[in-house]
């Protein structure tokens, strides 16, 4: 089974937020999913995101590939704990 890590589009008309969900490859974008990890908000200009690092580990330990969106904002969230780490 292959599985990826991707964004499911929410929201109303005009006001869009994405699900950010491990999903089987071969469902629809928009349809079943396995579990959900996190979110993104792109209207929010400071914290427009959240993801549960620990889970999406996990799946990637399993064998699930993430998009590229989605490594973007992996990498955000371990670049922020060492940058934070390092101003103190």
């Amino acid at each position: 089974m292959a599985v990826k890590i991707r964004m499911t589009r929410m929201g109303s008309n005009k006001k869009p937020f994405f699900r950010i969900v491990v999903a089987d490859v071969k469902r629809k974008i928009n349809g079943q999913y396995l579990e959900i990890v996190g979110w993104y908000d792109p209207k929010k200009k400071n914290n427009n995101f959240e993801l549960k690092l620990d889970r999406v580990d996990y799946w990637i330990c399993k064998g699930a590939e993430a998009s590229d969106s989605v490594k973007s904002f992996i990498r955000k969230l371990r670049k922020a704990p060492a940058a934070a780490a390092a101003a103190t």
